[in-house]
C-alpha cells in the first residue's frame, strides 16, 4: 500500500517541487522580486495616501464647512451627497485601476517567479 494519493483528474506532468525556506529567502532577495515589490508600491502607496487624503477632506468639510456641505446643487441634491456618492465611486475606480494594473505589471511578474520555484531553479 502507498501512502502517496494519485494526481488529481486532470492534471498534467509531474507535481511542482515544494520549495524550501532557503528557496523562498533567496527568492525574497532577487532583484526580480524587488522588482515586483517595487511595481506593487508605486502603485499602491499613493494610492491609498490619495484616499485617505480626499475621505479626510470629506470628513473634515462634513464637520466644519456645514454651510458649503448643505449648499443644494439641484432639487434636495447637496454638495455633501455628492461628495458621499463620490467616495463610493472612487473606490470602485481605485479597485478596477488596481485590477488593470495588477493583471498588466505585477500577475506576469510573479507567476514567472513561481514557475521557477516550482521548477526548483
Amino acid at each position: 500500500m502507498t501512502t502517496e494519493a494519485a494526481p488529481p483528474h486532470g492534471s498534467a506532468g509531474p507535481t511542482p517541487a515544494s520549495p524550501t525556506a532557503e528557496d523562498f529567502t533567496r527568492v525574497q532577495q532577487s532583484p526580480e522580486f524587488a522588482e515586483l515589490r517595487s511595481s506593487y508600491r508605486s502603485f499602491a502607496f499613493p494610492l491609498t495616501v490619495a484616499f485617505i487624503a480626499w475621505y479626510l477632506l470629506y470628513v473634515l468639510l462634513s464637520s466644519y464647512a456645514g454651510g458649503f456641505m448643505g449648499t443644494k446643487l439641484f432639487g434636495n441634491i447637496n454638495v455633501a451627497l455628492v461628495l458621499g456618492l463620490a467616495q463610493f465611486a472612487t473606490t470602485f475606480l481605485i479597485a478596477w485601476l488596481y485590477s488593470r494594473h495588477a493583471a498588466a505589471k505585477l500577475d506576469p511578474k510573479a507567476q514567472a517567479i513561481k514557475a521557477r520555484m516550482e521548477a526548483g531553479e
